[in-house]
């Protein structure tokens, strides 16, 4: 009984001792609890045009791990990594095909287009641009993050003002 003890307890020890920590945006369980946060948001009863804007930003995530997945097999040809984006972004379609009908509303007056390819349409930009943004600030900051976890807290504060910004306005 005692030795069994001592192992649960050096076990519970353990996991207490700091690791370092390496994030990735395009990790397995943030890929999950966004697509997990996407069903729960609709389910809520969120605006189809903000349940489309972090479908687009983890559709845009899937097609990062396309192109890699294509980078370790050595699949390069022209427009590959615009062409793997733009299909995975594009799965919105089959995603939500007799869930939700096709409604485009007109969007500030300028623009007649569905609320959820909209989101999904910005969410794609957004997620793409803040990359972007992530790979310029570390280049800055001799190549480290400026606090741990800097990856994936950028595009999820972005994700949640744009969330904001779409409720108020849309």
């Amino acid at each position: 009984m005692m030795p069994r003890f001592g192992k649960l307890l050096a076990g519970a020890f353990g996991a207490l001792v700091p690791m370092g920590a390496f994030a990735n945006p395009a990790c397995p369980i943030c890929t999950i609890a966004i697509g997990a946060g996407v069903g729960v948001a609709e389910s809520l009863g969120v605006p189809t045009s903000v349940v489309g804007l972090w479908a687009g930003a983890l559709l845009t995530l899937l097609g990062y791990w396309a192109i890699k997945y294509f980078d370790k097999r050595g699949w390069n040809f022209w427009g590959r990594n615009a062409l793997l984006i733009a299909i995975s972004v594009a799965m919105i379609g089959f995603a939500y095909v007799g869930d939700i009908d096709y409604s485009p509303v007109w969007v500030c007056g300028i623009l007649y287009i569905d609320p959820i390819l909209l989101g999904a349409l910005i969410g794609m930009i957004l997620f793409i641009l803040v990359e972007k943004l992530y790979e310029w600030m570390k280049r800055k900051n001799g190549g480290h993050a400026h606090f741990p976890f800097e990856r994936v807290v950028l595009p999820v504060v972005v994700l949640a003002l744009a969330s904001w910004w779409m409720c108020v306005c849309f």
